[in-house]
This record gives C-alpha cells, sequence and structure tokens, in this order.
C-alpha cells in the first residue's frame, strides 16, 4: 500500500529540514541576544561596542540567508523576531548616531522586520528621551520627541493588522508617554 521509497525520502527530507531548522534557530537567538546587547550598549552610550555587536550580527544574518536561502529562513519564528529585534537595534543606533533611518543595507530583511523594529524603537527612543531628562539635556529630549512624532505620522498610514497592529497600538502609547514626559517638563519651567 506504501511505496517505502517515497517514505524513506520523506524521512531523509524531513530529517534535513529539521537539522536545518535547529541551526536558524541557535543562530537566531544568538542575534537576537546579540540586537538586546546592542540597545543595552546604546542606552549607556557605548556606541563603539554598539557598532561591533552589529557588525558580528550581520555577518550571521549574511550567512544565514547565504546558507539557507531567504524563503527557508523566513520561515522560521525565530528568525523572524530575531530580525526585528536587529532593525530595532540597528534603528536606535541610527538615531543615536544622528543619522536618518532607511533601509538596512547588506541584509536582506521583510517588512515584517522594518514594521516592528520601528515599531519597537519608539519604546527605545522613550527611555532615552526619560534619561536625558534626568541628565538635564533638554534639546535631546525635543528631538527624540520629534523623531518619534516624526515616526508615527508615517506609521498611521499601514493598515497594520495582527501582531503588527499591536506594534503600532504600543508605538501609539509610547508617543503618549512622550508627550507627557515633554508636559511635564515644559510645566516645571
Amino acid at each position: 500500500m506504501l511505496n517505502k521509497k517515497f517514505i524513506q525520502q520523506l524521512k531523509k527530507e524531513y530529517g534535513q529540514h529539521e537539522i536545518e531548522r535547529r541551526k536558524i534557530i541557535s543562530l537566531s537567538n544568538s542575534v537576537l541576544h546579540d540586537s538586546k546587547r546592542v540597545i543595552f550598549s546604546l542606552h549607556r552610550d557605548d556606541v563603539k561596542k554598539a557598532e561591533e555587536s552589529l557588525a558580528a550580527i550581520e555577518k550571521i544574518l549574511v550567512d544565514l540567508e547565504k546558507n539557507f536561502g531567504f524563503a527557508r529562513i523566513s520561515e522560521e519564528g525565530s528568525y523572524k523576531a530575531a530580525t526585528e529585534e536587529y532593525v530595532e537595534a540597528k534603528f536606535f543606533y541610527l538615531v543615536m548616531t544622528g543619522k536618518k533611518i532607511d533601509k538596512i543595507r547588506g541584509v536582506k530583511l521583510g517588512p515584517d522586520s522594518y514594521l516592528g523594529g520601528i515599531s519597537d524603537l519608539t519604546g527605545e527612543m522613550v527611555r532615552r528621551a526619560i534619561n536625558q531628562a534626568a541628565a538635564g539635556d533638554m534639546d535631546e529630549v525635543e528631538r527624540i520627541r520629534k523623531s518619534i512624532d516624526e515616526i508615527m505620522a508615517e506609521l498611521v498610514e499601514f493598515d497594520m493588522t495582527g501582531y503588527l497592529r499591536t506594534k503600532y497600538d504600543q508605538a501609539k502609547n509610547n508617543l503618549r508617554k512622550m508627550e507627557q514626559v515633554y508636559y511635564e517638563i515644559k510645566t516645571r519651567k
């Protein structure tokens, strides 16, 4: 009744897929963890360490694509989570160094990674603004407030659904927090 050769081939293909999956998950976990470290380094103003970590992360992402192909790695949830965190870290680095948020060169990323990462970025920017307000750097607080406002003006144009809608709602809440911080600073002066 069963074609034994077909079943053996299926077993072989499934085994290979699982080996690939474990490798992708392992490397994706490294990207996720290291991206969190980049953000932490940037909050401590350690831009050099962040740059070094970003370069290492980008090498892993390029190697993943080269070894498995973009379609294959994009199937894995761990990879999607890792690239989203990477985008957040990379964009936070760009914000911290006064550069423009733009398409990331050299690494292939999907729109969900960009939209999730930029939405999450707003939370790190609020955290940075609060720390800068505590340090008395009101010019930086104002710059961050304007940047978050600009980001939200663009994100509102997307019709996000599913988990991206949740990310968008979180970014909207981050804008509200930023506006509250800014209001409190202005009323205390």
